[in-house]
């Protein structure tokens, strides 16, 4: 008997590189393809963030990667603290290069086509006017397709550059021999439209609308196009931002110095005063204080944080200071995963736009080829070199993509505007795709559906109090006018709002995790959590109060007992309220046939008593769920064939909102969840959910119809400009005319409205 033994697999490593020069998904499969071509190398290029993600074996190196990459025509680099910054600099400075030549060309074109389209206008030498117009066009303002042309000519590849690039130069090159050569240089000469060719008249036809209008119309989507993705990384942006840039380090001898963030090591104790940021995950070893997790967790209660309490890195110290030891640094902490949580969710993201290129690199060659076999078959049927050369061009200029190029950017902007009106923000093309079947909507609490900030509840005061609410209230917010912690700040500053200026408190002593004591009006007033066994004896406190207690637990509600002259008077009860139009808005999603479903950090009472408010079921209420729970959550749904909305406001969300097919974040929220998300809703109205649904759905319906008919387009007009029923003038006008209509139709989302509430649908 023989045996065979199976050779070990080389280790695998995963190296990120920048990638720059990419235009389209040929760009793109050209070089996962030049990398997969290495034994054991496989390559994800991401063509919005310009990364390639590359898995490969020790014995392939980072250089030999680098040089595949240069060797395709393109550049690569591995990614350094600064070269995000270069990155962001030279996109922002390619792009006011490309707005000024697009203005150049603009002012240079219009003249030309209007004097080539509209014979009427033609006067004596018009020609040469045009030529002397045209002449820059074709040469500056087309330069970016000639360089990208030539680039991947000398690697063996053919993309949409290609194609616009033959376009201009034929049109060009056969307008200068009419002119020079062909007998269009009369100064009387007059060029009216006409459906076929007319190679027999003695005098060459001129397409300088031709040369003009194929770098306007691909230069202006280009630039719409590079607009649209420009937020891409805005998300990783300012999840970099919660990040402290340095942090008071005490050595063992008690003295404090200020270091990089980077120079903090494991097991370092490191100061956090009031206001400042907890550096990174930690545990607390002297210091007591309450925490604002709200950046990190999304959730607005606070946390009490003292000797042996973990905390996270992000958080923001609201009173007093503390001294952690630091338990995990850099790549390590909770802020760090969340971040390559986005970043992983983002890189696999596909773009709508991708169909259209996709397709190019396919399309691209064909219509050379095609081009190609026109010349040569009219040159060998017999006909007339100025017939085939003019079939040959009418073929290129008639097939330019300039309406592929449009498609996805006009209606974006379209949509962007109209939604703008609405309170809607659509930032990129991720919000029009996959949208039509969406059917799960998984929310957020705190902030999403409700306002995210304490505020009083409820007052209940006992049967035999001598105080009413109000005056409790009054009591209260005096009390606790000295109050650091956020319970306090929220009870103070309802007690100004609904009874005016307090009277003042003497004798103010805080004690954390206890409450507060003052002596207001002459009485002794303490505020703070019942004790456990004021709640266990039936005799500890009034029944009243007790009811109280249990329904603020219930609602996931922060109680607040109140004692005057150390008697029970009252419980207040603060904590978040929903939002106006929260009950509207899911309302509408079930009306849109989606399935709501709430994730949050908070605890299992408060989610599910906000759940039971707006009518979602208990089977899809998910609480205390942690960053890394709401994205598997998004995943897990994914994977069972769900199509799955995210909406959130925290940093605690923004994993899940971008591993979803569509991510929402409000307005409010923070700079993070905008930035990883779809769609953002301005108002502070949870209403306009739907509507943002709707206007996505509405959007990437206009995005198909607009690649249909320029998919549909050629496939018409390229056949008659090969037969030689179209000249090179009517293929311009009808490029140019399927592009206005792709304008057109995306610029009909600009009156797009709402659907009216439906009866009953608001609460």
């Amino acid at each position: 008997m023989s045996t065979t033994t199976q050779q070990p697999q080389p280790a695998l490593t995963t190296t990120e590189l920048i990638v720059g020069g990419m235009t389209c998904a040929a760009c793109v499969a050209r070089i996962e393809k030049k990398l997969g071509r290495l034994d054991g190398v496989s390559a994800t290029v991401n063509l919005a963030t310009g990364r390639a993600r590359v898995t490969h074996p020790a014995t392939v190196g980072t250089a030999e990667l680098v040089a595949v990459i240069e060797g395709a025509g393109f550049t690569a680099a591995l990614p350094e603290p600064a070269a995000a910054d270069r990155q962001e600099e030279a996109a922002d400075a390619a792009s006011r290069s490309a707005l000024g030549r697009l203005l150049v060309v603009a002012v240079l074109s219009v003249p030309v086509l209007v004097l080539s389209m509209v014979p009427a206008l033609q006067f004596r030498n018009w020609q040469w006017l045009c030529f002397v117009l045209a002449s820059p066009v074709a040469a500056w303002g087309a330069w970016p397709f000639h360089r990208k042309a030539l680039a991947g000519l000398r690697h063996g590849g053919a993309t949409m550059d290609t194609l616009v690039s033959l376009g201009v130069l034929a049109s060009y090159g056969w307008s200068a021999y009419a002119l020079f050569l062909g007998g269009a240089g009369d100064p009387d000469m007059r060029m009216p439209f006409t459906l076929v060719p007319s190679a027999t008249a003695g005098v060459a036809d001129v397409y300088l609308e031709a040369v003009v209008g194929v770098p306007l119309f691909v230069l202006a989507g280009r630039l719409l196009e590079s607009r649209a993705r420009h937020g891409t990384g805005s998300a990783l942006r300012a999840l970099a931002s919660l990040a402290a840039k340095d942090v008071c380090v005490r050595d063992d001898d008690g003295t404090e110095r200020r270091v990089p963030i980077g120079a903090l090591k494991v097991g370092d104790r490191f100061v956090v005063r009031p206001g400042e940021r907890v550096a990174t995950d930690g545990v607390v070893v002297s210091g007591s204080s309450a925490l604002d997790l709200s950046l990190v967790t999304g959730e607005s209660a606070p946390v009490e944080a003292g000797p042996g309490a973990t905390v996270v890195g992000g958080a923001v110290n609201s009173g007093g200071v503390l001294v952690v030891r630091a338990e995990a640094v850099g790549e390590d902490t909770a802020l760090a995963r969340i971040a390559r949580l986005v970043e992983d969710a983002q890189a696999g993201k596909a773009r709508l736009q991708r169909v259209a290129d996709t397709v190019a690199g396919v399309f691209v060659p064909a219509v050379l080829a095609v081009a190609v076999t026109v010349l040569g078959f009219w040159l060998g049927a017999g006909a007339s070199p100025q017939a085939a050369v003019t079939a040959a061009v009418a073929v290129l200029v008639v097939a330019c993509p300039c309406a592929l190029g449009l498609a996805t950017p006009t209606a974006l902007i379209a949509a962007t505007g109209r939604g703008a009106g609405l309170g809607i923000l659509v930032s990129g093309p991720r919000a029009l795709e996959g949208l039509r079947r969406v059917d799960t909507v998984v929310l957020d609490k705190t902030g999403t559906l409700t306002t995210g900030t304490l505020t009083v509840t409820g007052v209940t005061t006992a049967p035999d109090s001598p105080y009413e609410a109000e005056e409790a209230l009054r009591l209260a917010g005096a009390a606790e006018s000295g109050s650091e912690h956020p319970v306090g700040r929220a009870l103070h500053a309802h007690a100004l709002r609904t009874s005016g200026p307090l009277p003042e408190a003497e004798d103010f002593t805080a004690t954390t995790g206890v409450g507060v004591r003052a002596r207001v009006d002459g009485h002794e007033v303490e505020l703070g959590r019942p004790a456990a066994d004021e709640t266990a004896l039936p005799s500890a406190l009034p029944s009243a109060l007790v009811d109280a207690l249990a329904r603020a637990d219930a609602a996931g509600h922060t109680p607040v007992l109140l004692r005057v002259d150390g008697r029970p008077c009252a419980v207040i009860a603060l904590g978040d309220t929903l939002r106006t139009g929260s009950y509207r808005a899911v309302h509408h999603l079930k009306r849109l046939g989606l399935r709501p479903v709430l994730a949050t950090g908070d605890t299992d009472a408060a989610a599910r008593h906000v759940a039971r408010e707006l009518g979602i079921a208990d089977a899809d209420v998910h609480p205390r769920s942690t960053p890394e729970d709401k994205a598997a959550l998004v995943r897990s749904l994914r994977e069972r064939g769900h199509r799955v909305a995210v909406i959130g406001d925290g940093v605690n969300d923004t994993a899940a909102l971008a591993g979803a097919d569509l991510g929402i974040a409000m307005g409010g929220g923070t700079d993070a969840a905008i930035g990883a998300a779809d769609v953002t809703l301005v108002r502070e109205d949870m209403g306009t959910l739907a509507d943002a649904v709707r206007l996505a759905r509405r959007t990437t319906a206009t995005v198909r119809a607009n690649l249909a008919w320029a998919f549909g387009y050629n496939l018409v007009t390229v056949p008659l400009a090969a037969v030689g029923l179209l000249s090179p003038m009517v293929a311009a006008a009808a490029m140019s005319a399927s592009s206005l209509l792709v304008v057109g139709n995306s610029l009909r989302l600009r009156t797009w409205q709402p659907r009216r509430a439906p009866r009953g649908g608001t609460r």
